[in-house]
């Protein structure tokens, strides 16, 4: 289990130095912030969002008493990597998108990312015995929210994306963290590997079309 983990913390850690370091000779060029992922990008979708059971932890303090002085529904003290972007950028924070306003969204962004989500669908993982208790806001459901909302943005897609930083992850973890507490066997776990990377793959290319169009 360690190796896995280990891998993922170093992609994630990769994957934020290349976004940085692209963006650094475009500051000023973006206007909006568009986000998918996980309880790393999460700016407040999930503490929005209808709970099962008792609130999450991280909708109390000491969470957001680093910085905002108050939880804020990140999964963190303080600021996450997506509001270092935004700010480096010179833009306000990603609002989530549940509990989030039209007015804010066309201001900076929406950030669809929810803490405890999976790249696969529930239903898909639920066939293989793996649970996931937090939310069924896998990324094809984010997506769908994404293209459900993108006309009320704008009449002009293929201008605002153009002019928008997207950004796509971390996701997937949580589909191998769901089965490892599941008690799902290696093996199990292994083969969900392809699958979780075409579905990222997908994802890309529904974004690059939607920015084509």
């Amino acid at each position: 289990m360690a190796p896995c983990s280990s891998h993922l913390l170093w992609n994630g850690f990769f994957l934020n130095i290349i976004i940085l370091s692209s963006i650094s000779c475009t500051i000023g060029c973006y206007t909006a912030i568009f986000s998918f992922g996980d309880s790393l990008a999460d700016t407040g979708n999930l503490v929005h969002m209808p709970q099962p059971g008792k609130l999450p932890p991280f909708v109390f303090p000491p969470y957001g008493e680093t910085f905002f002085n108050h939880a804020t529904g990140r999964c963190s003290n303080g600021r996450l990597v997506i509001d270092f972007i935004a700010e480096y950028l010179g833009l306000p924070f990603v609002p989530p998108y549940f509990g989030g306003s039209m007015k804010s969204f066309k201001e900076a962004g929406v950030n669809f990312a929810v803490a405890g989500a999976t790249a696969l669908d529930t239903a898909f993982l639920q066939e293989r015995g793996i649970m996931n208790k937090l939310t069924n806001t896998s990324l094809d459901v984010q997506l769908g929210l994404f293209k459900q909302l993108l006309p009320a943005l704008s009449s002009d897609h293929k201008k605002l994306l153009g002019n928008s930083l997207i950004l796509l992850g971390e996701i997937g973890g949580n589909d191998y963290n769901h089965a490892f507490f599941g008690g799902v066997s290696t093996e199990s776990i292994q083969d969900l590997v392809p699958y979780v990377v075409n579905i990222i793959g997908q994802a890309i290319k529904v974004k690059i079309s939607c920015k084509i169009k």
